[in-house]
């Protein structure tokens, strides 16, 4: 039985109802002795103009076959001409309804206009797909509080024919349903007396509860609840409208604790605080109970070992409950866990957890590791309560999201810890210890920090290899000595080192890193200071240059943000120090940075230092430059030599109040045998004719063994070029100590790695790129992009 059924249709009359219709009575020889107001109002004649007189005199005797029949809900009446007072026809429905018992009447007629009766036809539609097809769930309860209709949705909710609880009363069906919404009675009857009462609808109305085709799940559904009456303002009943909204609060609630994770996870470099921070996140919201567990290397400040990660010795360091979280005064931190091991029994969820290295659902406990890269750091434990609905989809991604957020931060605060307790090799961590060979240049640096206890400072140098056989060249300088310049220098290094790698030229890395670094020191100036007292680690006022010199072009793009300029030898020991624009020290903004490009001839010298080298309390910083430049032009000596020189003449005995970092260079030029490069049209053949020509190279360089996969990289290249840009294109290949191919075009927009589908006709370009080269990558100049590639030399046996 469905939720609409003729009985229950019965109570929304239509036009064919002797209540509204126009009635009439006749006798057995079809007299009419009986008339309506309605059929006076349809029909025109008065009761004594028509009492008496024969059905024939307005009424047609055999049904109208010239119009449309009746729809199969009406079957059984017909449609007749009526004949109206004034001459007028009528189109009209008829029924004929026998009256029981003896007398004189006979049989009631019952007719409407036709068009009233199509009319009520379009409103049954709408009533009828309302009660069988609405997701909505509706209700009628009447003054009594009990239900008498509901539709289909209200009746898949109860999961029951509505027969079997037609008569209930509202918590007879919700027994242990509540409101999770204020300002309104506590109850599902006192709602709806309320609106009987006074009139007063409420709407969206969230109740929640457990419905009894899903008695395991809490649902929640959004209510509202009007009076109903007709139009003669008798009550006859309260309407509810209902719609599940569970899964959109479930997708609610996993976003507001997606947005606190942000806020909270991850504020603090310290593992302990991090671990405590989602606990707080996730209980009570989440989960009932919510524990963390790490490795003890992880306290440590080191990476767990990743090949056995069963046998992981875990310390609890983060535990909370809701009984917990309850007995919390506002604003109140939750007490640190001791840090006690943990031993879980085999086959556990924890166990398989770290045995398998992925997240464990087991009933109503969700098990997720932490995880870093290729290390296991740890697991998080969420628990419900006996009883309560498991974890859905939905939630299992969001405790994976929240585990994975935690993760990263646990993880860069064990790097921090590491950093903070292991000073004495935080030097070898921050700065160069072993330069790769570089084509471009030959160097040698030295570095004295100020703070001779722990062996580090905020001075910093780098050589990093970019693309192209290019070299980028760094030295910067943190206000500051000892550990927290060191922190704040080591960050900045791994800043810049990451802009270089992204072939950012001078100018833009240098204004990215002042915009982190006023970020940064916004954030920390609002903040009262460390907790021991200290000043916070403010990063305003670093100065940095970082310069680019490539060796086949011997070109080489500088820029410094506040810092000295270098210095320059060329081979006919000419000595200056190039007028470059200095421009702001990081973190101060308002002024823009200016580079300057140079040619350097094969063999000149650049010296790149901090002013800790050449300034001194005893002597002002001209004459420190003087003797730095005496000391560099010396030709004939080497750079170590150099180096050794200028740390003797400059800070006698090896001794510096301030952090000094000194790093020489000496140029060198690619032979012009190197490279081979072409400009060709952007035409659909240039990439047939881009084959050829590596082709020909890689023999000339016999380099035959990467024909092939060369052929396919610069071809799709190529292709590419020509498909998205215009203008010429250049191909240039460099045989260095691997073998380099870059085409470059006159666009801007970056190409992305994608994998395409099965059907798509094209987008698996720089797939196939990736697959044959060992790095690829992009780099912008004013002129358009260049895609580069490097492929090893195959090994010779």
């Amino acid at each position: 039985m469905t939720a609409w059924n003729a009985e229950q249709s019965a109570d929304f009359r239509g036009p064919l109802d002797v209540t509204r219709a126009a009635t009439v009575v006749v006798d057995a020889q079809d007299t009419v002795i009986g008339w309506s107001p309605a059929a006076e109002r349809l029909l025109g004649y008065q009761p004594h103009e028509i009492v008496g007189r024969p059905l024939a005199t307005f009424l047609s005797p055999d049904p109208t076959p010239s119009v449309l029949p009746l729809p199969s809900r009406f079957r059984g009446h017909e449609i007749r001409v009526a004949r109206h007072r004034d001459g007028r026809e009528l189109i009209v429905a008829t029924a004929v309804c026998p009256l029981p018992g003896s007398g004189t009447a006979e049989h009631l007629l019952v007719a409407t206009n036709l068009k009233d009766l199509r009319l009520w036809e379009t409103r049954l539609a709408l009533l009828h797909g309302l009660a069988t097809q609405s997701p909505v769930g509706l209700a009628i309860y009447d003054t009594d509080l009990r239900l008498t209709w509901c539709n289909a949705a209200y009746e898949r909710e109860i999961g029951r024919p509505f027969t079997e609880f037609r008569g209930f009363r509202a918590h007879e069906l919700y027994s242990e349903g509540k409101f999770v919404t204020k300002g309104h009675p506590p109850t599902l009857d006192a709602v709806m007396r309320h609106v009987l009462d006074t009139g007063e609808p409420f709407l969206d109305l969230h109740f929640q509860g457990r419905p009894p085709s899903d008695p395991d799940t809490d649902h929640l559904w959004s209510c509202s609840y009007y009076r109903l009456q007709d139009t003669d303002g008798h009550i006859f009943g309260v309407c509810e409208d209902a719609f599940d909204i569970s899964d959109r609060y479930k997708a609610q609630r996993r976003l507001a604790l997606l947005v606190e994770a942000g806020r909270g996870i991850g504020t603090a470099l310290d593992v302990m605080v991090t671990a405590e921070k989602i606990t707080e996140v996730a209980v009570p919201e989440f989960a009932a109970t919510v524990t963390v567990d790490l490795s003890r290397a992880v306290l440590e400040g080191e990476v767990p070992a990743t090949s056995d990660s069963a046998a992981m010795s875990l310390v609890r360091v983060a535990r909370r409950s809701a009984e917990e979280a309850e007995q919390e005064k506002p604003g109140q931190q939750p007490p640190l866990v001791n840090q006690s091991p943990v031993e879980y029994p085999s086959d556990s969820p924890q166990d398989r957890c770290l045995s398998s290295g992925g997240l464990v659902l087991d009933d109503t406990v969700l098990v997720v590791p932490l995880r870093a890269g290729n290390s296991t750091l740890g697991l998080v434990t969420f628990a419900r309560d006996t009883g309560s609905a498991t974890f859905d989809s939905g939630e299992v991604a969001l405790a994976d999201e929240l585990a994975a957020r935690t993760a990263v931060s646990i993880d860069n605060a064990r790097r921090f810890t590491r950093e903070r307790t292991a000073s004495l090799a935080l030097q070898h961590q921050l700065l160069p210890q072993h330069v790769p060979e570089q084509s471009a240049v030959d160097l040698a640096y030295r570095y004295l920090p100020a703070d001779d206890v722990t062996g580090v400072g905020g001075d910093w140098f780098d050589v990093i290899p970019l693309s192209g056989t290019r070299v980028g060249l760094v030295v910067g300088d943190v206000v500051g000595h000892g550990l927290q310049a060191a922190a704040t220098m080591g960050r900045l290094r791994t800043t810049v080192r990451a802009f270089a790698q992204m072939d950012m030229d001078p100018v833009e890395l240098l204004s990215r890193l002042d915009d982190l670094v006023a970020q940064s020191a916004e954030e920390q100036w609002g903040e009262a200071g460390t907790p021991d007292g200290t000043d916070a680690d403010v990063t305003t006022g670093a100065t940095c240059l970082y310069a680019v010199y490539d060796p086949i072009s011997r070109r080489c793009v500088m820029a410094r943000a506040g810092h000295l300029p270098p210095a320059v030898v060329d081979p006919d020991v000419r000595l200056s120090f190039p007028d470059l624009p200095a421009g702001p020290p990081l973190g101060l903004g308002g002024l823009p940075f200016e580079s300057m490009e140079i040619e350097l001839p094969v063999g000149s010298l650049l010296a790149l230092f901090t002013d800790g080298l050449v300034e001194a309390r005893s002597r002002d910083i001209d004459h420190g430059l003087d003797t730095l430049g005496r000391v560099l032009s010396d030709r004939h000596a080497s750079l170590e030599e150099l180096c050794d020189r200028a740390v003797a003449e400059l800070l006698p005995g090896g001794t510096t109040a301030d952090d000094t970092a000194l790093l020489l260079v000496r140029t060198r030029e690619l032979d012009t045998s190197q490279v081979a490069e072409w400009e060709l049209p952007a035409e659909p053949v240039a990439a047939g004719h881009a084959r050829d020509l590596a082709t020909e190279q890689l023999h000339h360089w016999g380099l035959d063994e990467l024909s092939f996969a060369t052929e396919l990289v610069v071809s799709e290249l190529v292709t590419n070029a020509v498909r998205y840009a215009a203008g010429p294109l250049h191909v240039r290949f460099i045989r260095d100590r691997t073998l380099l191919c870059e085409v470059t075009d006159t666009a801007h927009t970056s190409p992305h790695l994608r994998h395409s589908g099965e059907d798509d006709e094209g987008g698996r370009g720089l797939f196939i790129v990736a697959q044959l080269v060992q790095r690829w990558g992009t780099r912008y100049s004013h002129y358009g992009k260049t895609i580069w590639t490097e492929q090893a030399f195959p090994t010779t046996g």
